[in-house]
């Protein structure tokens, strides 16, 4: 599950994320979507940005790691503020992985498959 709320590079993650041999089974712009694609069930990883409408990434992180249903999937944050993460100490509490913006997408591809096991396509 893939989620930012900049659809260009929303895609650019779908793409990296399919070059990692994995299936993308949700591609959301909000945390609300994005919280909800996760409670549905099936998600192994999720990348969120921290940056987002409705609810912003480290909180749907928290609910994730919160609630037992969905505390197993695993968290690959990501933000273009380096200050963001910094500020936000729940960021490494809460994600398994971050990622700085602009990242390469051949960088994304060898995480995600890194966190999922996958044998990678980059």
């Amino acid at each position: 599950m893939i989620a930012d709320d900049d659809s260009d590079i929303r895609t650019l993650m779908v793409i990296a994320a399919k070059r990692a041999g994995v299936e993308v089974v949700a591609a959301v712009d909000n945390g609300r979507s994005a919280l909800e694609a996760v409670q549905q069930g099936g998600i192994d990883l999720a990348v969120l940005d921290i940056s987002m409408p409705g609810l912003n990434g480290l909180e749907v992180a928290r609910r994730i790691r919160s609630d037992p249903a969905t505390s197993g999937t695993q968290i690959l944050m990501i933000s273009a503020s380096v200050h963001l993460l910094a500020d936000h100490g729940t960021v490494a509490d809460n994600s398994d992985s971050f990622m700085i913006k602009p990242f390469s997408p051949k960088a994304l591809t060898v995480r995600i498959g890194e966190l999922l096991g996958s044998e990678c396509r980059a």
